[in-house]
């Protein structure tokens, strides 16, 4: 058998090589190195299956004759043995970010635990902007946060992203929101983030739309829930988005107990599930593959709200009492895994808490301290790499 070492073949401009088909391997001791760019320069006239580096992301994508998706590589265990904080020991990952640390001042601080264990968030990176009450989803591999409210102006349509297993500062998703919004409902599965409702300037909105998380720089119509509607939450299993509570009307003592649902891999408007143990806005939820559960928030009176109650998502009724928190709050947030749902920060009047409290999502009980995070009220929201839509 012969062989041949070529080391380069171009043509005569060097600008340019041959195609390569039929059976083809090649390897090397060290690396190879594919072509890169940035976003704005991604070719659209290639074939599908063609791979670059993206330079502005950092990240292998590929070419799926429509759109460019990222490569994904996940591992659910994340963490470092080494240290003795709440990173320490391995499991799932959640970042709770932005946030409003004393008035007037928002913050872009991430920060992150790992779910499985107990102590103090650690610091990840910063969010492209200062803001508070938005929203945020996840795939196992990417956290994208959405919209909120800021000093100026003081709506946004801005998308940012991290990956969850690194840490480091958020990037531009590549395309904003139809309109600047604040305190939307926010759920996704492995593949597609779902953003509905929320608050414009005078008018509470309607509309559902929805991303493909492992791209950027698209956003597509998905449907409407029920009546103009913000300031509540949302969980997901891996079939359906539930968005839960909040306020219908300009006027904030206008709380709401609806619950409905989608089903996040078709479009559509949302359906009726059920209602809330009681009306309240600023709410925050946790989810497994099977179970929702919705602590804390607001209503006009008695105020703040100590109540934790929850569903089982393939079903549709009222939520039932599942125990309460250890302090009422409003405005805390949620992340999970798929066994334990952690509820951080919030505003606990008239104090900015910057607590942590768990629960053990598939039992029935009162949450337990877990640590602290910076304090913070209007937190922007948070996400994992575990929670029930995965």
């Amino acid at each position: 058998m012969s062989e041949a070492r070529i080391n380069r073949i171009s043509n005569e401009k060097g600008d340019g090589g041959p195609s390569l088909s039929g059976i083809t391997t090649f390897s090397g001791l060290n690396y190879f190195v594919p072509p890169k760019g940035t976003t704005a320069e991604r070719p659209s006239d290639c074939p599908p299956g063609s791979i670059r580096f993206n330079t502005d992301s950092a990240h292998l994508e590929y070419w799926d004759g429509l759109q460019w998706l990222e490569f994904e590589a996940t591992n659910e265990e994340l963490g470092n043995q080494l240290v003795t904080n709440s990173a320490g020991g391995t499991g799932h990952r959640g970042v709770i970010v932005g946030g409003r640390e004393a008035a007037p001042a928002f913050s872009s601080l991430i920060e992150y635990i790992t779910i499985s264990t107990l102590g103090n968030a650690q610091d990840f990176g910063n969010l492209t902007r200062q803001v508070g009450r938005g929203g945020a989803l996840s795939s196992s591999t990417r956290g994208v946060f959405i919209g909120g409210q800021q000093p100026s102006p003081v709506y946004s349509a801005e998308i940012d992203y991290i990956t969850l297993s690194s840490t480091g500062n958020a990037i531009d998703f590549g395309v904003n929101l139809p309109t600047a919004l604040h305190s939307p409902f926010t759920c996704s599965n492995s593949t597609r983030g779902v953003v509905a409702g929320g608050l414009e300037p005078g008018n509470y909105l309607t509309a559902i739309e929805y991303i493909t998380i492992a791209s950027t720089g698209t956003i597509s119509d998905f449907g409407n829930i029920s009546t103009g509607r913000t300031r509540g939450t949302a969980c997901s299993s891996s079939v359906r988005g539930v968005f839960a509570g909040g306020e219908i009307t300009p006027t904030p003592s206008n709380v709401t107990n609806i619950v409905e649902y989608i089903t996040i891999s078709s479009t559509g408007n949302s359906q009726d599930f059920g209602d809330l143990s009681l009306e309240r806005r600023y709410l925050t939820s946790v989810s497994s593959s099977t179970r929702g559960v919705f602590a804390g928030g607001f209503k006009p009176t008695p105020g703040e709200i100590d109540i934790i109650d929850y569903i089982t998502i393939a079903t549709t009724g009222n939520a039932q009492d599942f125990g309460d928190i250890i302090s009422a709050k409003q405005d805390l947030k949620g992340i999970g895994s798929p066994v334990r749902g952690v509820f951080c920060a919030g505003f606990d009047s008239p104090a900015i808490s910057g607590s942590m409290e768990y629960i053990t999502i598939a039992t029935t009980g009162d949450s337990i301290d877990f640590g602290d995070c910076t304090a913070r009220d209007e937190t922007n929201d948070g996400c994992s790499n575990g929670h029930g839509g995965l």
